[in-house]
Protein backbone atom coordinates (compact mmCIF):
# COMPACT_ATOMS: atom_id res chain seq x y z
CA UNK A 1 0.00 0.00 0.00
CA UNK A 2 1.54 3.46 -0.90
CA UNK A 3 1.87 5.84 2.15
CA UNK A 4 0.96 9.83 1.49
CA UNK A 5 4.56 10.26 1.98
CA UNK A 6 5.29 7.95 -0.85
CA UNK A 7 2.88 9.77 -3.20
CA UNK A 8 4.31 12.96 -2.05
CA UNK A 9 7.72 11.83 -3.76
CA UNK A 10 6.02 10.37 -6.36
CA UNK A 11 4.37 13.73 -7.55
CA UNK A 12 8.04 15.56 -6.69
CA UNK A 13 9.44 13.05 -9.12
CA UNK A 14 7.27 13.23 -11.73
CA UNK A 15 7.56 17.21 -11.51
CA UNK A 16 11.53 17.10 -11.84
CA UNK A 17 11.25 14.94 -14.37
CA UNK A 18 9.04 17.18 -16.56
CA UNK A 19 11.17 20.01 -15.16
CA UNK A 20 14.51 18.83 -17.04
CA UNK A 21 12.52 17.23 -20.14
CA UNK A 22 11.77 21.21 -20.37
CA UNK A 23 14.89 22.42 -19.49
CA UNK A 24 16.59 20.14 -22.05
CA UNK A 25 14.29 21.51 -25.15
CA UNK A 26 15.05 25.08 -23.75
CA UNK A 27 18.55 24.52 -24.10
CA UNK A 28 18.22 22.24 -27.47
CA UNK A 29 16.92 24.82 -28.81
CA UNK A 30 19.55 27.60 -27.77
CA UNK A 31 22.00 24.93 -29.01
CA UNK A 32 19.95 25.61 -32.91
CA UNK A 33 19.67 29.47 -32.51
CA UNK A 34 23.91 29.17 -31.72
CA UNK A 35 24.23 27.19 -34.40
CA UNK A 36 22.33 29.34 -36.92
CA UNK A 37 24.03 32.42 -35.85
CA UNK A 38 27.90 30.56 -35.69
CA UNK A 39 27.35 28.09 -37.74
CA UNK A 40 27.95 23.93 -38.00
CA UNK A 41 31.26 24.21 -36.16
CA UNK A 42 29.89 26.07 -33.11
CA UNK A 43 31.79 25.64 -29.84
CA UNK A 44 30.41 24.92 -26.67
CA UNK A 45 30.85 28.29 -25.47
CA UNK A 46 29.10 29.76 -27.67
CA UNK A 47 25.90 27.33 -27.58
CA UNK A 48 26.45 28.08 -23.40
CA UNK A 49 26.10 31.84 -23.95
CA UNK A 50 23.17 31.60 -26.55
CA UNK A 51 21.60 29.40 -23.47
CA UNK A 52 22.52 32.31 -21.25
CA UNK A 53 24.18 29.12 -18.85
CA UNK A 54 27.41 27.73 -18.38
CA UNK A 55 28.81 24.88 -20.16
CA UNK A 56 28.72 22.89 -16.97
CA UNK A 57 24.78 22.98 -16.78
CA UNK A 58 24.95 21.88 -20.56
CA UNK A 59 26.52 18.82 -19.42
CA UNK A 60 24.87 18.20 -16.74
CA UNK A 61 21.62 17.44 -18.98
CA UNK A 62 23.75 15.87 -21.85
CA UNK A 63 26.67 14.14 -20.87
CA UNK A 64 29.06 15.75 -23.32
CA UNK A 65 28.29 17.29 -26.52
CA UNK A 66 27.29 13.92 -28.34
CA UNK A 67 24.42 14.04 -25.78
CA UNK A 68 23.70 17.69 -27.23
CA UNK A 69 23.89 16.93 -30.53
CA UNK A 70 21.84 13.96 -30.30
CA UNK A 71 19.45 16.16 -28.99
CA UNK A 72 19.15 18.33 -31.69
CA UNK A 73 18.97 15.16 -34.32
CA UNK A 74 16.03 14.87 -32.48
CA UNK A 75 14.62 18.19 -32.64
CA UNK A 76 15.43 18.23 -36.71
CA UNK A 77 13.53 14.64 -36.62
CA UNK A 78 10.64 15.63 -35.75
CA UNK A 79 10.74 18.92 -37.88
CA UNK A 80 11.39 16.93 -41.13
CA UNK A 81 8.17 14.19 -40.14
CA UNK A 82 6.17 16.90 -39.31
CA UNK A 83 6.73 18.72 -42.50
CA UNK A 84 6.64 15.61 -44.84
CA UNK A 85 3.08 14.53 -42.90
CA UNK A 86 1.82 17.72 -43.60
CA UNK A 87 2.11 17.57 -47.34
CA UNK A 88 1.16 13.52 -47.42
CA UNK A 89 -2.15 14.68 -45.85
CA UNK A 90 -3.01 17.91 -47.77
CA UNK A 91 -2.44 15.67 -50.94
CA UNK A 92 -4.65 12.54 -49.65
CA UNK A 93 -7.02 15.84 -48.88
CA UNK A 94 -6.93 17.05 -52.10
CA UNK A 95 -7.45 13.54 -53.96
CA UNK A 96 -10.20 12.25 -51.27
CA UNK A 97 -7.89 9.49 -51.45
CA UNK A 98 -4.42 7.79 -51.30
CA UNK A 99 -1.81 10.64 -51.91
CA UNK A 100 -0.55 8.77 -55.14
CA UNK A 101 -3.25 8.23 -56.68
CA UNK A 102 -4.02 10.91 -59.31
CA UNK A 103 -0.82 12.57 -59.51
CA UNK A 104 2.07 10.88 -58.05
CA UNK A 105 4.51 12.78 -59.83
CA UNK A 106 3.56 16.09 -58.14
CA UNK A 107 3.32 14.30 -54.59
CA UNK A 108 6.76 13.02 -55.21
CA UNK A 109 8.02 16.62 -56.04
CA UNK A 110 6.10 17.59 -52.82
CA UNK A 111 8.13 15.31 -50.80
CA UNK A 112 11.23 15.82 -52.46
CA UNK A 113 10.64 20.04 -52.05
CA UNK A 114 9.71 19.50 -48.38
CA UNK A 115 13.17 18.25 -47.47
CA UNK A 116 14.88 20.43 -49.53
CA UNK A 117 13.06 23.33 -48.05
CA UNK A 118 14.26 22.07 -44.26
CA UNK A 119 17.76 22.21 -46.20
CA UNK A 120 17.60 25.96 -47.21
CA UNK A 121 15.70 27.17 -44.72
CA UNK A 122 18.14 26.07 -42.29
CA UNK A 123 21.45 25.01 -44.02
CA UNK A 124 24.04 25.67 -40.80
CA UNK A 125 21.43 22.67 -39.01
CA UNK A 126 21.47 20.39 -41.48
CA UNK A 127 25.58 20.40 -41.94
CA UNK A 128 25.57 20.24 -37.98
CA UNK A 129 23.32 17.27 -38.01
CA UNK A 130 25.16 15.27 -41.37
CA UNK A 131 28.75 15.98 -40.47
CA UNK A 132 28.03 13.68 -36.88
CA UNK A 133 31.00 13.48 -35.27
CA UNK A 134 32.38 9.75 -34.02
CA UNK A 135 29.59 8.23 -32.67
CA UNK A 136 30.55 5.32 -30.47
CA UNK A 137 26.76 3.72 -31.25
CA UNK A 138 25.32 0.26 -33.12
CA UNK A 139 24.97 1.50 -36.52
CA UNK A 140 21.12 1.35 -36.13
CA UNK A 141 21.03 4.14 -33.12
CA UNK A 142 23.11 6.40 -35.56
CA UNK A 143 20.82 9.35 -35.80
CA UNK A 144 21.08 10.51 -39.54
CA UNK A 145 20.22 6.59 -40.53
CA UNK A 146 17.34 7.51 -37.75
CA UNK A 147 16.32 10.52 -39.91
CA UNK A 148 15.90 8.30 -42.97
CA UNK A 149 13.96 5.84 -41.31
CA UNK A 150 11.80 7.98 -40.15
CA UNK A 151 10.93 9.89 -43.21
CA UNK A 152 10.93 6.01 -45.33
CA UNK A 153 8.77 4.72 -43.05
CA UNK A 154 6.10 7.28 -43.84
CA UNK A 155 6.92 6.96 -47.49
CA UNK A 156 6.51 2.96 -47.40
CA UNK A 157 2.76 2.18 -46.26
CA UNK A 158 1.86 4.89 -49.51
CA UNK A 159 4.00 3.00 -51.84
CA UNK A 160 2.60 -0.01 -50.59
CA UNK A 161 -0.81 1.47 -50.90
CA UNK A 162 -0.12 2.62 -54.20
CA UNK A 163 1.35 -1.02 -55.87
CA UNK A 164 -1.73 -3.15 -54.28
CA UNK A 165 -4.20 -0.55 -55.96
CA UNK A 166 -2.43 -1.94 -58.94
CA UNK A 167 -2.58 -5.24 -58.06
CA UNK A 168 1.24 -5.45 -57.84
CA UNK A 169 3.22 -7.00 -55.01
CA UNK A 170 4.22 -4.51 -52.69
CA UNK A 171 7.66 -6.01 -52.04
CA UNK A 172 8.93 -3.14 -53.58
CA UNK A 173 7.83 -0.05 -51.15
CA UNK A 174 10.41 -1.12 -48.62
CA UNK A 175 12.92 -0.62 -51.23
CA UNK A 176 11.61 2.15 -52.99
CA UNK A 177 10.80 4.22 -49.89
CA UNK A 178 14.84 3.93 -48.68
CA UNK A 179 15.98 4.54 -51.96
CA UNK A 180 14.14 7.39 -52.31
CA UNK A 181 15.42 9.23 -49.10
CA UNK A 182 19.20 7.67 -49.85
CA UNK A 183 18.36 9.26 -53.40
CA UNK A 184 17.18 13.22 -52.15
CA UNK A 185 19.71 13.18 -48.87
CA UNK A 186 23.28 12.62 -51.24
CA UNK A 187 21.66 15.42 -53.81
CA UNK A 188 20.58 17.33 -51.27
CA UNK A 189 24.22 17.45 -49.74
CA UNK A 190 25.70 18.16 -52.83
CA UNK A 191 23.18 21.04 -53.87
CA UNK A 192 24.39 22.95 -50.32
CA UNK A 193 27.80 22.68 -51.01
CA UNK A 194 27.81 23.88 -54.75
CA UNK A 195 28.56 27.51 -54.42
CA UNK A 196 26.57 28.22 -57.49
CA UNK A 197 23.90 25.74 -56.99
CA UNK A 198 20.38 26.43 -59.30
CA UNK A 199 17.34 27.35 -57.50
CA UNK A 200 15.59 24.72 -55.36
CA UNK A 201 12.61 24.88 -57.23
CA UNK A 202 14.39 23.76 -60.62
CA UNK A 203 16.73 20.95 -58.66
CA UNK A 204 13.49 19.14 -57.13
CA UNK A 205 11.61 19.43 -60.12
CA UNK A 206 14.47 17.66 -61.89
CA UNK A 207 14.96 15.18 -59.04
CA UNK A 208 10.96 14.49 -59.12
CA UNK A 209 11.36 13.58 -63.04
CA UNK A 210 13.92 11.01 -62.51
CA UNK A 211 12.23 9.92 -59.23
CA UNK A 212 9.12 9.27 -61.06
CA UNK A 213 9.58 8.36 -64.39
CA UNK A 214 12.86 6.62 -63.96
CA UNK A 215 16.26 7.05 -66.57
CA UNK A 216 13.85 6.08 -69.71
CA UNK A 217 10.93 7.75 -68.79
CA UNK A 218 12.81 11.12 -67.70
CA UNK A 219 15.23 10.66 -71.20
CA UNK A 220 12.16 10.83 -73.26
CA UNK A 221 10.45 13.96 -71.17
CA UNK A 222 9.05 16.84 -73.46
CA UNK A 223 12.73 18.62 -72.39
CA UNK A 224 10.43 22.00 -71.44
CA UNK A 225 8.37 20.44 -68.86
CA UNK A 226 11.92 20.39 -67.15
CA UNK A 227 13.91 23.05 -68.22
Amino acid sequence: MTSPNDTRIDGRDARWSAHREQRRRELTDAAIKAIQVHGASVGMDEIAAQAGTSKTVIYRHFGDRLGLYLSVCASVDNNVLGDLRQVLQSAGEATNSGPLADDPRAVIEAVIDSYFAQVERDPEVYRFVVRRPALNVALEDDPVIGISDTIAGVLEPIFAEALEAADQPATAAHIWAHGLIGFVRESADRWLADPDRPPRAVVVRHLAEFATYGLSGALNLDSRSIS
